[in-house]
C-alpha cells in the first residue's frame, strides 16, 4: 500500500517529505499552525481511522481535520449523515470516534461498492488522464477493501451505522434518510460523484454541510469541474481548499 501511495503522488508530481516546523503531506505544505495534531481528540480520531484500515496510514491529516470540522458542523443541523466512497472506513470511523456516535440520536449511511470501483463509470477524460488505469492497479493491489464482513465488522461499535452495499447512483433510493445533514463524497470518479451531489441536494438540511474529498486535487480535474457544474446547476458554490477538499453549504 505505502510503495502504491507513493507511485500515485510520483504520477501526479508530488511527494511526502517532512521538514521541520512544517506541515508538509498530502500534496499540502504550510508554515502555519497545525497544532490541531497535538491534541487528544484529533489524535484519537485519526487512530479510530488507522484501527479501519489495518494500520495504513494515508498520511492526510488536515484533510481528517477538515472532515471533523465539517461533520462536527453538520451536528448544528437535523438530518442523518451519509459517506459516499467508504472503502476501509478510515475517514467515517475517524468522524464516528470524534462525535462519539453511538450517543448520537442519527443514522450514518455507508455507501460503497465494497469491491472496487466500477470502471465503466470513467469517461474518456479520466482514462485519457489515467484514472482508470490507477484505480485498476490500487484493485489489484488490494488498497480496496472488498471483504464486506471486515466492513461490517469495523462499524460495529456503532448500532446507528447503516452500511450499504451498491454501485452509485442505483443505490442511492436505498438510503432512507429524509433530511441529511453531513454529506461526504469520496468516489475518485466524475460520474458518480455528480449523480450523488444531484441526488442528495433536495434532501439536505439548509445549513447541511458537503464535503467533497478531491475536487481540486491534481489529476482529479475531471471530478471537479462535474462538481462545478453540477453546482451551477443547484445554485450551490464550492469553496476549494489546499488540502484538495472542497466543501458547500446549503
Amino acid at each position: 500500500m505505502k510503495k502504491l501511495l507513493q507511485r500515485a503522488l510520483a504520477w501526479m508530481g508530488l511527494q511526502i517529505i517532512r521538514t521541520q516546523g512544517r506541515y508538509a503531506q498530502d500534496g499540502f505544505v504550510t508554515i502555519h499552525s497545525d497544532r490541531f495534531r497535538d491534541t487528544s481528540r484529533f489524535v484519537e480520531a485519526y487512530g479510530r481511522g488507522l484501527k479501519a484500515s489495518a494500520g495504513v496510514d494515508p498520511q492526510f491529516e488536515w484533510r481528517v481535520h477538515v472532515a471533523l470540522w465539517a461533520a462536527t458542523m453538520g451536528l448544528r443541523v437535523p438530518g442523518d449523515f451519509v459517506e459516499c466512497g467508504v472503502n476501509a472506513g478510515f475517514m467515517s470511523s475517524a468522524v464516528m470516534h470524534h462525535l462519539q456516535w453511538r450517543a448520537i440520536d442519527r443514522r450514518f449511511y455507508l455507501v460503497d461498492t465494497f469491491a472496487g470501483p466500477p470502471l465503466k463509470q470513467y469517461d474518456a477524460s479520466e482514462v485519457a488522464r489515467g484514472r482508470r488505469r490507477l484505480a485498476e492497479e490500487a484493485l489489484q493491489a488490494g488498497a480496496y477493501v472488498t471483504d464486506i464482513d471486515r466492513v461490517r465488522q469495523t462499524f460495529a461499535e456503532w448500532p446507528n451505522a447503516i452500511v450499504v452495499q451498491g454501485v452509485v447512483p442505483d443505490i442511492l433510493p436505498m438510503v432512507r434518510a429524509d433530511a441529511i445533514a453531513f454529506l461526504h463524497i469520496d468516489m475518485n470518479c466524475a460520474y458518480p460523484e455528480r449523480a450523488a451531489f444531484e441526488f442528495f441536494w433536495s434532501r439536505l438540511s439548509p445549513g447541511a454541510v458537503v464535503l467533497f474529498d478531491d475536487y481540486g486535487n491534481r489529476g482529479h480535474e475531471a471530478q471537479g469541474m462535474a462538481i462545478d457544474a453540477a453546482a451551477a446547476s443547484l445554485g450551490a458554490h464550492v469553496l476549494a481548499l489546499p488540502t484538495g477538499q472542497g466543501i458547500v453549504i446549503k
